[in-house]
């Protein structure tokens, strides 16, 4: 937030100089973020009046005979639009002959017949705002033609204030001046409150209902639209250029003067805090509002600006016009005398006025809204509309819901006084505004947060300093915030402000004690696994990526997985539209990229966002050899140099690992047909690896086979026991199975397991053969069984269980292989 120094200054009078002020702010928790030293106008620049403004025939220029005091009457030629047709009186800034500003040093020279004396500025070219869309003017009578313009525009220095979200009070001058004056306990001097109104005002205004449910969806409930709503009229008022002051602290806070209207309004939302809204009486049709949530949904609502916008019933809007009190209804135009609902349309509530009613420059009459509406509600609605304006900011951050008759009362005062018009005496204030509720506390329960010692004495005149009502006795604390401290809610907060005004530097160099909560225990074990899980993927050769979340609809489709369901509002590109289905892609297109080195071993851990749910994966990639050759021969990339990377990294995790082929529609689509697996790891199945399907790799640019792991995490994990090794030496037998070639060595293994018993530690294949002996179709798998047991087995123990294990071989319709 910008702010004038010299404006701080005039609130708080005493305040020390800026180079002092500096580290008071770091101590507010309002840091300056930097300080611009904003100089006065050149002396040359003076403020003249124009007596005269015609039109150059055939040129877009137009000749101004200036009242320049001392040097007499001078003219000059003027290109900008705002020159055209100035009513007499009107002054100017003239940058005099002789003057030299921004580089370039003023003269008298002819433009199209015209001996221009100087030249008249917009405020850039001043250096003194950014406005450079035309002349800077000023109200009849601002000074006498001739004043140098920095006699009333001095030098100065903008503060640039870094606010946090939940400090909206000092979004003003008012309420940062007042974090100081409590701070440096200092004399407030606070703007002149305007005249207090007296009777009803001209305005009638109808309110939403509190607690308001949307009819489009009921399950949505609104704390309330708006809760407090102040309406004033002037009338006779004669609008034009903002008084000088008014202009440059408007423009020093970074805001571009318009005209006494709408200056005026800005004017007040920078000093107090509280954005107002002006209409044109004229648009305000039978001197009805209505805040209401009634529009149609999909109606067009055209802003102030032409822009125009959907709105619907959740969004809360101002309304003109004959129509009868507003409550829960959905249409409210149904019996509004049959206008069109955009035309009766005064503004988006807090955000912006629309085109109907909006200050124009002959407007005389105007009717003064200061309101409160609900941040949540502005919010949303800001956001979906795209409309982020000062006013919006504010409101979103928490306006004091009791400033809105104050600021209403001022911005009347200050239009009545510049623009001489008559302020009608009644107002029209309506709703009950939520205020800050009592919080109770003791100067101990503060103190151990703080972990400092302040006295309880002092926390009650730190609290009441800044605005707070503060009783109790002895230690006790019964604070009720000021309304406009809308953060203070719980005894935290109170603390907290008893920590900034007392001094952070007071607080003790002390070292932390370290409390673990019950339900913290092991809330690092998750975050561990992942480490290990990472280190170990590495330790197998293994690189990590981390792509992109997002994907395409042909992405999708040439992987043949999901298509996206949760797709972006505005994609920055054509392949990155929605949240990915699943990991793999992702690993094939990170492959696709090295597609011509000779390997590739990478793995990522990333969330998916499928139509079931969000999920977190595992996904691991190998194409090209495992080792590369070098002086002796390097291990050629396969489908079994893959499986034993994923058992390496399965026992070195201490889990046990199983792969179960996976036939017909079991196969997912992306994988070859007769080369994928479902994982079984720790007894649970999370996943598949296989071979990626040989269409699918010739999409993504892949010669050669290419093998994927996808995998749920976290990674199952089992219960770990300590069994002593046996002493007693093992016994082996081998035995070859012959199957149909369909029939895969996991049924096979799980057959043996089965019928084995307890004494049966292993099965392990190490043998296939296929041939004439066989027969076609058939084949044979060689495995090495592993029996132990407390003591040396002996062959009449180990015998029997072979026989019961062949049996049941040959119950399965199989054979052994006898040679």
């Amino acid at each position: 937030m910008n702010i004038p120094y010299s404006w701080l200054k005039e609130l708080v009078p005493n305040l020390p100089p800026l180079a002092e002020l500096e580290p008071t702010f770091a101590q507010l928790g309002l840091p300056l973020e930097g300080v611009e030293d904003v100089p006065a106008p050149p002396a040359g620049v003076l403020l003249v009046t124009v007596t005269r403004a015609e039109p150059i025939e055939g040129t877009q220029l137009t000749k101004l005979t200036l009242d320049t005091g001392a040097n007499g009457k001078k003219v000059i030629a003027s290109g900008a639009p705002n020159a055209v047709g100035l009513p007499a009186g009107t002054m100017v800034a003239l940058v005099s002959p002789g003057t030299e500003l921004g580089g370039m040093t003023y003269g008298v020279r002819a433009l199209q017949g015209v001996e221009s004396w100087g030249m008249a500025a917009s405020a850039k070219e001043l250096g003194v705002g950014e406005s450079a869309a035309g002349l800077m003017l000023f109200p009849v009578g601002t000074a006498a033609p001739g004043t140098p313009m920095r006699e009333l525009w001095p030098d100065d220095q903008v503060l640039d204030v870094e606010v946090t979200p939940n400090r909206a009070d000092v979004l003003s001058a008012l309420g940062l001046a007042r974090d100081l004056a409590a701070f440096l306990k200092l004399e407030l001097v606070e703007p002149p409150a305007g005249p207090a109104a007296s009777g009803a005002g001209e305005i009638k205004v109808t309110l939403p209902p509190k607690g308001l449910r949307l009819e489009r969806d009921p399950s949505k409930k609104l704390r309330f639209g708006c809760d407090h709503f102040a309406a004033r009229t002037v009338g006779g008022l004669t609008n034009g250029p903002a008084p000088l002051w008014m202009q440059r602290r408007v423009s020093l806070a970074g805001m571009r003067p318009i005209d006494l209207i709408v200056d005026t309004s800005n004017y007040v939302m920078l000093e107090l805090g509280q954005p107002t809204a002006l209409y044109d009486r004229r648009d305000v049709a039978g001197d009805q509002i209505h805040v209401a949530f009634g529009l149609r949904q999909g109606e067009v609502v055209k802003d102030l600006l032409g822009g125009t916008h959907t709105v619907g019933p959740e969004d809360l809007l101002i309304l003109g016009g004959n129509q009868p009190e507003i409550s829960s209804v959905a249409d409210a135009f149904a019996t509004a005398g049959q206008p069109k609902a955009g035309d009766t349309v005064l503004g988006i509530a807090g955000i912006m006025g629309g085109d109907h009613g909006h200050v124009r420059a002959d407007t005389t009459d105007v009717v003064i809204e200061s309101a409160h509406f609900d941040p949540v509600l502005l919010r949303r609605t800001s956001t979906r509309l795209g409309l982020k304006t000062d006013a919006v900011y504010r409101y979103e951050r928490g306006v004091d819901p009791l400033l809105a008759p104050k600021a209403a009362n001022r911005v009347a005062a200050l239009l009545a006084d510049a623009g001489r018009g008559e302020i009608h005496p009644g107002a029209t204030v309506v709703g009950e505004p939520e205020v800050p509720t009592p919080i109770d506390t003791t100067g101990d329960h503060i103190r151990a947060l703080l972990g400092m010692h302040v006295d309880t004495a002092e926390m009650r005149d730190i609290l009441t300093r800044l605005g707070c009502t503060v009783a109790g006795d002895g230690d006790a604390l019964h604070v009720t915030p000021p309304s406009w401290r809308v953060d203070m809610v719980i005894w935290q907060d109170l603390a907290e402000e008893v920590a900034r005004l007392h001094g952070y530097a007071e607080l003790p160099e002390t070292l932390p004690t370290l409390r673990v909560h019950p339900s913290n225990i092991g809330a690092e074990r998750e975050g561990v696994e992942r480490s290990t899980l990472r280190r170990t993927l590495a330790g197998i050769g293994a690189q990590e990526v981390v792509t992109y979340t997002f994907t395409s609809d042909d992405e999708a489709a040439r992987a043949r997985t999901e298509t996206p369901g949760a797709r972006l509002r505005n994609p920055m590109t054509a392949d990155r539209t929605g949240l990915r289905t699943a990991l793999y892609p992702s690993l094939l297109k990170a492959a696709q990229a090295h597609a011509k080195g000779d390997r590739v071993l990478i793995f990522e851990m990333g969330r998916i966002f499928p139509r079931s749910g969000e999920a977190e994966r595992l996904g691991l990639l190998m194409r090209g050899p495992l080792a590369g050759a070098t002086h002796q021969p390097g291990v050629a990339g396969s489908f079994a140099a893959f499986k034993g990377l994923v058992e390496s990294l399965a026992a070195t995790l201490g889990a046990a690992f199983e792969v179960r082929q996976l036939r017909g529609d079991a196969v997912p689509a992306a994988l070859h047909p007769g080369i994928a697996g479902e994982v079984v790891w720790n007894a649970q199945p999370i996943g598949w690896l296989g071979a990626v399907h040989p269409e699918v790799a010739q999409d993504f640019g892949l010669k050669g086979d290419t093998y994927v792991l996808d995998v749920a995490l976290p990674l199952p994990g089992r219960a770990w026991a300590f069994r002593d090794p046996s002493r007693a030496p093992a016994a082996w037998r081998d035995l070859a199975v012959v199957t149909p070639q369909g029939v895969s060595y996991g049924e096979v293994a799980a057959l043996l397991r089965r019928e084995g018993g307890d004494l049966l530690e292993t099965v392990e294949p190490f043998d296939v053969y296929t041939g004439e002996q066989l027969g076609e179709g058939q084949r044979s798998v060689a495995v090495r069984l592993t029996f132990r047991a407390a003591k040396t087995l002996t062959d009449e123990e180990v015998d029997p269980i072979m026989d019961k294990l062949m049996a049941a071989v040959r119950a399965q319709g199989w054979s052994i292989r006898e040679k």
